[in-house]
């Protein structure tokens, strides 16, 4: 009958004893219905026993002997034989028949019985009716585990790759016209569904992890295919809309634009003053990853026209028709489908993956002449509207719905459609290389099965032509950061398996033919000469178009490149555009960003195709000036200039050879751009850009080192110019990097003198000391640079910035000038009574040791200076303490005698300063006290004990402290504990 069963034997293992297991197949139709193993395996497979049984019996039928259903069997026996073959049967399984036998006894002698009202009896080996479902054998069960398994694993562990390739054996299913295809699909979406993260998305407002937005879509474009099985029977599509509606009406179902509600309003939306746009998105219905196949459920293959294109390849239009206009064929007397192109493509894809590769060829290439007329009709139109449109420089027209990155994907669909036709199949292209890489697939020229005159032309140049086409379509950016982020990853595809062709005459004849009609097209081409502000821009699509034709058609390339090196949406702002038809607008807001959440993306992007261009052109000196200008015109952001800017430099200069100068000076001139730019803007980078320009500049040599010295003010900051491009042009790397005579070295030597006077002039507290060490070796230079510092010194100077000047001063061997700007420098300062730990206590001790070195006549100048500005007993009493220590004078300026004897604490200048020690270790007694916590006794004592050293130093001093002692106890003889150590210690 129609159920096999057998033993399956698997062979011992080093680690594991032969096994046998018994198998049961029913089959029905040439299908597998329902299989049983003893393995007890649970996969979406059968798993590798049943699939032996199944082999053997399909590679030797005769070693399996074909018995009649066993109902047949048992109606030839009598009542004896039946007897006995029961008895045989329960003996044979008594442990687990024997149950089931009893109670079908028990059930059979019971005159009532349910089983007494049917006639006859079920047949296992019998197979189905006529009448009843026959499809193959799927784990239902075992579909819904692992789809949430995988789910629940959240695209980690490969569970994505897992999902695709269920997907993937959708596809399979489908192509072999396995009905179970819908079946498991349906499954997989019910797992989809019940998700739990949806839920969790919509309510924390979050759009779904990239890695399930594109399984989403997979599954979306899936049942697109499913409901346009051009064979699907009428019950089979309303029982699938039902499913489609229900899941699309449920709350958490993902929309087609990747968001969750109006998170992302529409860019005319977010302006207040377009009420009617608000309106309009209310209106727009909502799309969710199920809408376009619950559309596709209306579409059928009934159209005469349609059936008449995808059975013949000879279908053409009569010879006498061939005049005028027609809907239905090209003047050629090709088919022509009219559709709107997504939903064309869609059919393809269902007739590709419903196994019908033939027919999907042929609708293939009615849509590509339907294509190719309209880009013809539309560059007719443009011809009439160039003058005006290039006059206003802008255009409305546009396509709203993009091919590229479309939900359908509907040039990918064509283009493998194609490619799928011309492809070699080697003997071994399913081996896989060690890498793990599959080697890239191999194409012939296959010609097109045509019934018109032979046109020459090849599947393969078509794949091409649709793929240059679609990817070259003027269309806006769409809204929303998933649709964004689609329009990039779907180019990039599409990139990635053009690059997959190799370039035959043909094809370069395709290429350059296709990007003449792009150029030429108009404002229906990414690549015409008028485009919409928020078109989305065609850098990656130009950088591969100008690699493929620079080798064959360098003016095509360069000219096509420097076409697609724009970004309107950057430019300041939008011109206002014909504000008639609302519906093909976009925005027309002048200089309003739209939202364009790739937009760091697209400008890398420009970056890569300028650097492409750059890279070409080295050495061809009127090349890079136009792709110099393209760059200086279209890029925006200092910092991708820059990197250009560094690509440039490190083509021009490779380790091996000779500097290209030609590619150097582009390099030099990106880099001065940059420093223009960001002069006046904060940039993180800026030290490093101005680094590497001055490095640049000694690399195009001591020409441009003269100019950026001379032009400083245009690029640099005045700190900039001195500490780090004087500073490096003058330093003796460069020198013998450049190998310069004398006279060069002295021209740059000059040149940073009076960079660094300007600097000084017109930034001294930051500049002065940076121009000083630049004019040291010249005179006149150095004596101007320390004018400007005294001129400088009184207003706009800091007492740090006086300090550092004049210790510079005192080292270079000039120490009048040095207590000159040392004094200055103490009028600008202020220390408190507290301030002891003040980082200018070393500024001021060094001043005072300066002065005492100098002699007597600079100390009497300081120390009222040191007393006006410091207040600080401690500081004070250390002052003091060193002046006594030495004789004065001990510096040896050239014609002064001194003394050599020590100075007196009774006369001037010492005793103006012990007089203020002491004050101001009286007045920080009396601060000190009046918030004094008894922690701080201790170090209080000790604070009186040094005050009296001080005191000490005066003839009647120690009058002077006791006084002050006894003062304190009565002023504070509250603090009684404080008191009785006070009298301790000092009486």
């Amino acid at each position: 009958g129609f159920h096999l069963s057998g033993t399956v034997t698997e062979p011992a293992t080093a680690t594991e004893p032969e096994m046998t297991y018994k198998v049961a197949i029913s089959f029905d139709r040439c299908k597998i219905t329902s299989v049983t193993c003893g393995c007890g395996n649970k996969d979406i497979f059968y798993c590798a026993h049943v699939v032996a049984l199944s082999l053997y019996r399909i590679r030797k039928p005769d070693q399996v002997k074909l018995r009649l259903p066993i109902s047949e069997t048992l109606f030839q026996m009598n009542r004896d034989q039946l007897q006995k073959f029961v008895q045989y049967l329960i003996t044979a399984h008594h442990t687990e028949v024997l149950p089931t036998a009893q109670k079908l006894a028990d059930e059979i002698l019971s005159s009532n019985s349910e089983i007494n009202q049917v006639h006859g009896a079920p047949d296992p080996t019998a197979g189905a009716s006529i009448d009843d479902e026959n499809c193959w054998h799927l784990d239902e069960e075992q579909v819904r585990e692992q789809v949430k398994l995988f789910l629940s694993q959240g695209g980690y562990y490969g569970s994505g790759k897992q999902l695709n390739s269920m997907f993937a054996k959708v596809r399979e299913m489908l192509r072999m016209r396995d009905s179970n295809g819908a079946r498991m699909l349906t499954l997989i979406t019910e797992q989809f569904m019940a998700d739990p993260r949806l839920s969790l998305w919509r309510q924390q407002g979050t759009g779904i992890t990239e890695k399930c937005r594109q399984l989403w879509d997979e599954l979306g474009a899936l049942w697109v295919c499913v409901v346009l099985n051009p064979h699907c029977k009428l019950e089979e599509k309303s029982c699938w809309l039902r499913q489609l509606r229900k899941w699309g009406e449920m709350d958490v179902c993902p929309l087609e634009d990747g968001n969750y509600g109006n998170e992302l309003p529409n860019i005319t939306n977010a302006l207040t003053q377009s009420s009617s746009h608000s309106q309009d998105s209310l209106a727009r219905p909502r799309r969710t990853v199920f809408t376009r196949a619950i559309e596709g459920c209306d579409l059928h293959w009934q159209d005469s026209h349609l059936q008449r294109i995808i059975s013949s390849d000879f279908y053409v239009s009569p010879a006498y028709q061939r005049e005028g206009e027609s809907l239905l064929f090209n003047s050629q007397g090709q088919p022509l489908w009219l559709e709107h192109v997504p939903t064309a493509c869609a059919r393809v894809d269902a007739l590709r993956s419903h196994g019908y590769p033939r027919e999907a060829l042929r609708l293939t290439v009615a849509i590509i002449n339907t294509l190719r007329l309209q880009q013809q009709r539309q560059l007719e139109i443009y011809k009439h509207q160039k003058k005006e449109l290039l006059q206003r420089g802008a255009t409305t027209i546009t396509n709203l719905e993009g091919w590229v990155g479309h939900p359908l994907n509907p040039i990918g669909c064509l283009f493998l459609t194609l490619t799928e036709a011309c492809r070699l199949e080697e003997e071994n292209c399913l081996e896989i290389s060690d890498a793990g890489d599959t080697k890239p697939p191999v194409y012939q020229h296959v010609p097109i099965a045509t019934g018109s005159q032979d046109s020459g032309e090849s599947y393969l140049s078509l794949a091409l032509e649709v793929a240059l086409m679609g990817m070259g379509q003027q269309r806006v950016m769409p809204e929303g950061l998933y649709a964004q982020d689609k329009v990039c990853r779907n180019e990039e595809q599409i990139i990635a398996r053009l690059q997959d062709l190799e370039l035959d005459p043909v094809l370069v004849q395709t290429l350059r033919k296709q990007c003449i009609l792009l150029l030429e097209g108009g404002p229906f081409s990414g690549l015409g000469e008028v485009i919409h502000r928020e078109s989305v821009p065609m850098h990656t699509f130009a950088k591969y178009l100008f690699s493929a034709l620079l080798p064959h058609d360098a003016d095509l390339a360069y000219k096509l490149a420097l076409r697609a090196m724009r970004l309107p949406v950057l430019e300041t702002t939008a011109p206002s555009g014909d504000v008639t038809h609302p519906h093909h607008l976009v925005s027309v807001v002048p200089s309003r960003y739209p939202r364009w959440f790739t937009l760091g993306h697209l400008e890398s992007q420009q970056c890569e195709l300028a650097s492409t261009m750059l890279t070409a052109a080295k050495g061809d000196m009127l090349r890079l000036r136009t792709v110099l200008e393209a760059i200086q015109k279209n890029i925006h952001s200092s910092s991708l200039i820059f990197k250009l800017a560094q690509d440039a430099f490190k083509i021009a200069t490779p380790a091996d050879s000779n500097s290209d100068t030609t590619l150097l000076n582009v390099a030099l001139e990106l880099g001065l751009q940059v420093m223009r730019m960001t002069l006046s803007t904060l940039n993180w980078r800026r030290r490093e850009m101005v680094r590497w320009l001055v490095t640049c500049a000694t690399e195009v040599g001591v020409r441009a080192l003269v100019s950026i010295l001379q032009s400083w003010y245009s690029l640099f900051t005045p700190t900039e110019a001195t500490s780090i491009v004087a500073a490096t042009v003058m330093s003796h790397n460069t020198i013998l990097r450049l190998s310069l005579d004398y006279p060069q070295r002295e021209e740059l030597a000059s040149c940073a003198r009076t960079l660094a006077l300007q600097c000084a002039m017109k930034d001294p507290q930051n500049c002065a000391l940076s121009a000083l060490t630049l004019c040291e070796k010249d005179h006149i230079a150095f004596e101007t640079a320390y004018q400007i510092v005294i001129d400088a010194a009184s207003t706009g100077m800091t007492y740090t910035q006086l300090f550092t000047i004049a210790r510079y001063m005192e080292h270079r061997g000039y120490p009048l000038r040095a207590f000159k700007l040392a004094s200055l420098a103490m009028t600008h300062l202020n220390l408190a009574y507290n301030q002891d730990t003040h980082p200018a206590i070393n500024d001021v001790l060094w001043a005072c040791a300066l002065s005492h070195s100098l002699g007597k006549n600079e100390l009497a100048a300081i120390i009222p200076l040191v007393v006006k500005s410091v207040h600080c007993a401690t500081v004070l009493s250390d002052i003091l303490r060193r002046c006594t220590m030495t004789a004065p004078g001990l510096a040896g300026i050239p014609g002064r005698r001194n003394s050599g004897k020590l100075m007196s604490t009774d006369k001037a200048p010492l005793r103006q300063l012990l007089d203020a020690t002491i004050s101001a270790y009286i007045n920080t007694t009396h601060s000190r006290l009046t918030h004094i916590s008894p922690r701080h006794y201790g170090e209080f004592i000790e604070f009186l004990s040094k005050a009296r050293e001080t005191f000490l130093l005066a003839q009647d001093g120690h009058i002077q402290f006791a006084q002050f002692i006894d003062n304190l106890k009565q002023i504070y003889k509250g603090k009684k504990k404080l008191m009785l150590l006070v009298r301790e210690r000092f009486g």
